[in-house]
């Protein structure tokens, strides 16, 4: 099958979405597709091989969090979706050049999938103080786009049954993969854990984005506990204002490959504090490391955490339970590592390699359903040169501030 990816967001990125497209497009090349992505291009120029041919489209940042690109208007979307003659549109996290994407896919009779994966809404209502007009709106925006989708993918069981709630029809789950290789409890590093904890502390680490919605400043109880050493991995607008709120915690900066495996597998208990997850892909990579997990008992935790066999539950935005279950097993090494073991033997069967089948399936099903099989029936446009498209030229003002303020209500 040729595929177009279009998404939001793609490596160099730090994020579920990228890492989540970026593992798409390398399996399906694994197994002989011809996949396009199309995304916003980052701030810096790319030095790492890409597994496809990766357009990348005029992008701004979004304004108070520099780190995340938005796609600003172009009439090259749907020529570059057209000219890659695809059998199915794949669209990831859509909500503004997803939502371009999938007018152009009905415009041009393509089937298409979409894959829920960000809590617009919940973002919405965080950074507009719990305006219900940001949260509707944002729902408005991805009721447009899922419901013009032939199928919607949701990461996790809380996720398909809030989609269903909201209108939108045809939801399948469709949960992401781990790479249980990379993290595994053989890469522990007592060396690494005397550096980071050289008083023989117990070591509970926060993996992810530094961000509001995050509210990675719950762990500040944690902090606080005796015989406790708290390590914060990742960065972003809010590493700041943590700083300030977390002064026993040792902040690493963002690690990937290697090195953040051996952090992952050296800490004995992780902890998440996001509200706002629809999956939650650290809480499986720390299951993964073999690592006792504690997070909050609301989204995609709900799916990954076995309470009391693999981590713990504790209610989403409570500082003080967070705390209690984290002194909890920080007093009890033999659950900790019955917790961590079980975790591991929970996830080490979902690689990339099964999830990626499941959704080449989920491509089959869509494509038949429009009696699109095989290469019969493509659009006949013609080639475009998809490996080097230049930026699109005289992008307005006016535009470019459309698209900021669209991207308001997906902060």
């Amino acid at each position: 099958m040729r595929v177009a990816l279009v998404t939001e967001s793609f490596p160099p990125d730090v994020n579920g979405v990228a890492h989540s497209v970026l593992r798409t497009a390398e399996h399906l090349v694994r197994r002989g597709h011809e996949p396009l992505v199309i995304a916003p291009a980052p701030a810096v120029p790319v030095g790492a091989a890409d597994p496809c041919p990766v357009v990348r489209v005029s992008a701004m940042p979004l304004p108070g969090y520099p780190q995340v690109r938005i796609a600003l208007p172009s009439r090259r979307l749907e020529q570059l979706i057209a000219g890659h003659r695809p059998d199915v549109v794949h669209l990831a996290s859509p909500f503004l050049l997803g939502s371009r994407g999938m007018a152009a896919a009905e415009r041009l009779g393509l089937p298409s999938v979409a894959v829920y994966q960000t809590d617009i809404a919940g973002y919405a209502r965080a950074y507009r103080a719990g305006s219900a007009l940001g949260e509707a709106a944002a729902w408005r925006r991805l009721r447009t786009v899922h419901c013009a989708a032939d199928r919607t993918l949701a990461p996790s069981t809380p996720a398909l049954q809030d989609l269903t709630a909201h209108g939108i029809p045809r939801v399948h789950l469709w949960r992401r993969g781990v790479d249980s290789a990379r993290f595994h409890p053989r890469h522990r590093s007592e060396a690494l854990r005397r550096e980071l904890a050289p008083g023989g502390e117990v070591l509970v680490g926060y993996v992810g984005r530094l961000a509001p919605e995050k509210r990675v400043d719950l762990l500040a109880e944690t902090v606080a506990l005796p015989g406790v050493r708290v390590v914060v991995i990742g960065d972003g607008p809010s590493e700041h204002s943590l700083r300030q709120a977390l002064p026993g915690a040792l902040f690493l900066g963002r690690r990937t490959g290697d090195e953040l495996a051996a952090l992952y597998a050296s800490l004995d208990v992780f902890a998440h504090t996001g509200p706002m997850e629809t999956f939650c892909q650290t809480i499986q990579e720390a299951m993964a490391s073999g690592v006792a997990v504690v997070g909050p008992a609301l989204g995609g935790p709900l799916d990954l955490i076995g309470h009391h066999r693999t981590g713990l539950l504790v209610p989403a935005r409570d500082g003080a339970a967070l705390a209690r279950a984290v002194a909890g097993l920080a007093a009890d090494a033999p659950l900790r590592a019955r917790y961590g073991a079980a975790g591991r033997a929970e996830v080490e069967s979902r690689t990339w390699e099964s999830v990626g089948d499941e959704l080449i399936e989920h491509y089959r099903k869509v494509i038949a359903q429009r009696g699109r099989v095989g290469t019969e029936t493509r659009p006949h446009a013609g080639a475009l040169p998809v490996t080097a498209v230049p930026a699109e030229p005289g992008v307005s003002a006016a535009a470019a501030a459309a698209a900021a303020a669209d991207a308001a209500a997906a902060a």
